[in-house]
């Protein structure tokens, strides 16, 4: 797609590749021209065959993979047959796939249509961070979204010329931005390099880049918008002590747990946390201390959701208990409990024991008489585990089924023939809905047999079920098992299983079967006894089953679970507010295990539900009574009921119903400029009737942060940084901000006070000399005005103000003579001769110099300056005034020597310098020959001349680091610069493009260049 425009793209028709025609002359030579496709029309634009006999396709308009990846072009090829009605033509398509090039950069995500256009405007990422948090504790930071940007030219081939993507902070606000964050280069993770104060930054805005790593940026840019959040002293809370969830076993893997049986609407878990705004989502982190891989926590706003990890079976567990915990990253809430219930699914289907069964009968057995008793199992829960039976096929009408025993007997009025046999196909069904039951099949198999003469004795019954009362006394007869022979043998009767610790006692020969130890139901509410009847013969035993279930009395009393909080607490003025549950359970059945909960005092002020959960049922008003010890009575169901009960104590919490209040509206502090940062000038003070309230202090308006500083707790005012009196416009300088207190444990509105600060203006500075000793020299003729030295003084005092000018006098009482015949510019500090010298050669003079200030009052300080008059002979003098040596090319190369300069001094070492005249240092001087060189390249098209002035001193002045100008030691050097050709034309464009038709005529105009 980036191919230039004009370039030839297709030479395929070319030489005998392309169309052919077996004619000759005009009417076998063959030229080419694209046609309008009417499928694709806005390929005859974009590409042009403009040399018709040559075939070649040259692009005509830029490409946009974008916008268009395919393009299929008509090309006609047609002979130059002279009468045009005669010309023959042939089509064939071209198609071009444009392939993606690196012209789209970077776009984040995700982002936003604009107005159906395909420019795609990024969301503005958005991160919040708790005040002074240590960086570990929340690093890397959580943006929402995750900071993404993707190359938008997707299918650039190979996939190894895909540039990558390179991440930046470009801009931000406040301008200290780089201090608290760094973005990782290739991943764009934020991290936070040091903790931030909140009184100084609130929120930062920053623009973030995305760019490509090819060398070819075109970067992207969004906003981050980053809060900064009151510092975490308050731990996360759930809003309720306990959860209670549902789940269905043959839920999905991602099913949400919900909150009631009929599963019917989500489990609802929230965490608030008071150094949060309650409706703002407080970015807290939710931990499963167990069945972590089961369950797991979704989010939703500031929502909280369960949800399924893995397939739960209640027929391996029915209830999950678990504990649950937030964190903010610094503080952990208490624990809650969780408990799971998993609902039962009909998942299993009703198993017989057997496959199949067979059964003997004889034709003197009678009508009623039991055959069999079949027995299936369901692992399900209730209806899903209630097993119904019946027989769908092969009992002719002779057998029938008890629909919950699954006991077959013979059907009324049925006579038995020998020989006959049956194959009974039996269901057992489970009583699930219809659409959700569950069924087996099982055959038994019936043969009808001769009477038997030496028939065992046979049990009226072969079942039987009876209920024994748990406070059946001991001894008591509960049945008769009395079996009948036929050849009236002795029968003797044993309880052969079901009974492993000799509850029931069986006359062996009576058959009677009685209580031999006492019930408990609590431990064992049922038995299946297996009792045999025997007449001693060999197979002379016939088995019959008991079961016996056992009934309840109310023999227990409820029992609270000693598990959940005793110790409880609720806010006042807060009607219906949840406080606390208890439960309690009861071992007996029915009526006797059911446990109805009261209140024995104060149920003018609480109330209890059925399950125990306790409620206010008025706001209650902690400044009448702040404690209670609340009985709560669990009673069963039964008649006579059983009673237990349970204290708890109640605790009533203080609200936040009130601001804090300034002990004044309004504070006004003089502070002196000048004091250093961290000085304490105002204590302000707020109080709250709350009870435990605590108080913090912070600056509400936003221009006085950069000043000053409010500690949160004592409410100290002190000093940001150093004021200045002189920086102020007014004639008064003052600041007047608010300030707040509020508790950072309430929710009440801040109260506020005006602050009113006035900077005293302070001259706290004297002038200081940069040297307390400066030398100089001087030459004794030297005339009127030769500069001798510099001093120079600096004032502290802000810049700008009467206290920070520094102005110099000569102190005429310490050297009388020396402030006669030696001055110092009052403003630059020059120190000057005040006449013409006449002073003997090796004269040393002290002059004492005062800098002082303009401020109120007057500050000022002294140096001393020592003149050395010298010798004449050691003064240089140079042989010109001026020098004018030859132009210099500009191409001279670093190093050419442009002139040299002389001077000489008796018996003295003759050190160069250039004075003035060389700010851009294109000139150097040899110190020691006077050699000038050029330095730098010289351009004539930028300066054309120079004008140097040179110095010459002695070696023993310079030691001194001083200097002595005189009229014999400064000389001029005057230097032109000479133009070279240095310069080649330069067109203006580096490539044209111009076209020309096969039959121009020579010497035509193809194109200009320039």
């Amino acid at each position: 797609q980036l191919t230039p425009v004009g370039t030839t793209i297709f030479t395929g028709f070319s030489g005998n590749n392309g169309a052919t025609d077996i004619d000759d002359g005009p009417n076998g030579q063959i030229e080419y021209v694209i046609q309008y496709n009417p499928n694709d029309k806005t390929s005859n634009r974009t590409f042009d065959i403009p040399l018709t006999l040559s075939g070649a396709v040259v692009l005509r308009e830029r490409l946009n993979y974008e916008e268009k990846t395919r393009y299929f072009v008509i090309v006609q090829a047609n002979d130059r047959a002279q009468n045009l009605n005669e010309r023959r033509t042939s089509t064939t398509t071209l198609t071009v796939d444009v392939l993606d090039g690196d012209d789209l950069g970077p776009m984040f995500l995700p982002c936003v249509l604009v107005n159906n256009t395909r420019d795609c405007r990024p969301l503005t990422y958005q991160a919040s961070l708790p005040e002074l948090t240590d960086p570990e504790h929340v690093n890397p930071i959580s943006v929402a979204p995750p900071i993404q940007a993707i190359d938008q030219d997707r299918n650039i081939q190979p996939p190894s010329d895909r540039p990558g993507i390179l991440y930046s902070i470009l801009v931000g606000t406040p301008e200290d931005y780089p201090q608290y964050f760094h973005m990782n280069l290739t991943t764009a993770v934020l991290t936070l390099l040091k903790p931030i104060n909140r009184d100084l930054h609130q929120k930062f805005d920053l623009v973030i880049k995305a760019e490509q790593d090819n060398g070819h940026p075109l970067p992207a840019f969004a906003n981050l918008h980053i809060d900064v959040l009151d510092e975490n002293n308050q731990k996360p809370y759930f809003t309720r002590s306990m959860y209670e969830g549902f789940i269905l076993e043959s839920s999905p893997v991602g099913t949400t747990i919900s909150d009631n049986h009929n599963l019917t609407s989500p489990l609802q878990i929230v965490v608030l946390d008071n150094d949060v705004e309650e409706t703002k989502d407080p970015q807290l982190h939710l931990f499963l201390n167990d069945y972590n891989t089961f369950f797991t926590v979704t989010q939703s706003g500031i929502t909280r959701y369960l949800t399924l990890l893995q397939p739960v079976d209640r027929e391996v567990q029915q209830l999950y208990t678990l504990s649950m915990t937030a964190s903010d990253g610094v503080q952990e809430s208490i624990p809650v409990t969780v408990n799971i219930l998993v609902i039962d699914a009909n998942d299993n289907s009703p198993t017989f024991s057997n496959i199949s069964y067979n059964v003997k009968i004889y034709t003197d057995m009678r009508p009623g008489e039991g055959i069999i008793k079949l027995t299936a199992v369901d692992a399900d829960e209730g209806p899903n585990g209630q097993i119904v039976y019946e027989i769908l096929a092969g009992d002719q009408g002779d057998f029938i089924i008890s629909d919950r025993t699954g006991l077959i007997t013979i059907a009324p009025g049925v006579v038995l023939s020998v020989g006959r046999s049956y194959a009974l196909t039996v269901k057992a069904s489970d009583s699930a809905p219809p659409a959700q039951r569950r069924s087996s099949i099982t055959t038994v198999y019936i043969e009808v047999l001769p009477p038997n003469n030496q028939s065992p004795p046979r049990f009226p019954q072969l079942m039987y079920s009876l209920e024994v009362s748990e406070a059946m006394r001991i001894g008591a007869i509960l049945l008769n098992l009395q079996a009948f022979d036929r050849e009236g043998d002795p029968v003797r009767y044993l309880i052969q299983n079901g009974d492993p610790q000799q509850v029931f006692n069986l006359s062996q020969s009576s058959g009677l079967l009685a209580l031999a130890k006492p019930l408990d139901r609590e431990s064992t509410d049922r038995y299946i006894l297996i009792v045999t009847a025997s007449d001693g013969r060999p197979d002379g035993t016939s088995t019959a089953t008991v079961n016996i279930v056992v009934t309840d009395v109310n023999d227990n009393g409820p029992v609270f679970d000693m598990f959940l909080p005793k110790n409880l607490s609720v806010q006042e003025e807060e009607a219906n507010a949840f406080v606390g549950q208890v439960r309690a359970t009861d071992p007996d059945a029915g009526v006797n295990g059911q446990v109805h909960y009261s209140l024995a005092n104060f149920n003018n002020l609480f109330r209890i539900t059925s399950n125990g959960s306790i409620y206010t049922a008025v706001k209650l008003n902690r400044e009448v009574r702040d404690y209670y010890e609340l009985i709560v009575e669990a009673t069963d169901g039964a008649v006579d009921p059983r009673r237990s009960t349970l204290t708890l104590a109640i605790k009533v919490l203080d609200i936040d119903d009130n601001s804090p209040v300034f002990t004044n509206a309004s504070y006004t502090v003089s502070v002196p400029e000048n004091l250093p940062p961290g000085t304490v000038f105002l204590q302000i003070e707020a109080k709250d009737v709350d009870l435990g309230s605590d108080v913090n202090y912070r600056i509400r308006t936003q221009e006085a942060l950069q000043y000053f500083a409010l500690n949160k707790y004592t409410g100290d005012l002190s000093l940001l940084k150093t004021l200045d009196y002189e920086s102020f416009s007014d004639t008064e300088a003052t600041f007047t901000f608010l300030v707040e207190a509020f508790d950072s444990k309430g929710t009440m509105p801040p109260g506020l006070a005006t602050v009113t600060v006035r900077v005293k203006d302070m001259n706290d500075y004297s002038p200081v000399f940069s040297k307390k000793l400066y030398r100089g020299m001087v030459a004794p003729d030297a005339v009127k005005g030769t500069v001798i030295t510099t001093v120079s003084a600096e004032d502290q005092d802000p810049p700008g103000t009467p206290a920070s000018r520094v102005r110099y006098k000569v102190d005429v009482v310490q050297f009388p003579y020396s402030a006669s015949i030696f001055d110092v510019d009052e403003n630059s500090g020059r120190v000057i001769t005040r006449v013409n010298l006449n002073e003997e050669p090796s004269t040393v003079f002290k002059l004492v110099v005062i800098a002082y200030d303009d401020g109120d009052p007057v500050k000022f300080n002294t140096t001393t300056v020592e003149i050395a008059v010298l010798q004449p002979s050691v003064i240089p003098r140079f042989t010109q005034d001026e020098y004018r040596p030859p132009p210099v090319s500009e191409s001279a190369p670093k190093g050419t020597v442009v002139t040299v300069v002389t001077a000489a001094a008796l018996n003295q070492t003759i050190v160069y310098s250039i004075v003035s005249g060389n700010e851009e240092d294109v000139f150097a001087i040899n110190n020691r020959t006077g050699v000038i060189s050029v330095k730098k390249s010289l351009d004539y098209e930028n300066v054309k001349n120079y004008e140097l002035r040179v110095q010459a001193d002695s070696l023993q002045v310079v030691r001194s680091n001083l200097r002595v100008p005189s009229k014999s030691n400064t000389a001029k050097v005057f230097i032109e610069v000479k133009d070279e050709n240095d310069h080649a034309p330069v067109f203006t464009k580096k490539m044209y493009i111009g076209g020309v038709s096969e039959d121009a005529k020579m010497f035509s105009s193809v194109l200009k260049v320039k």
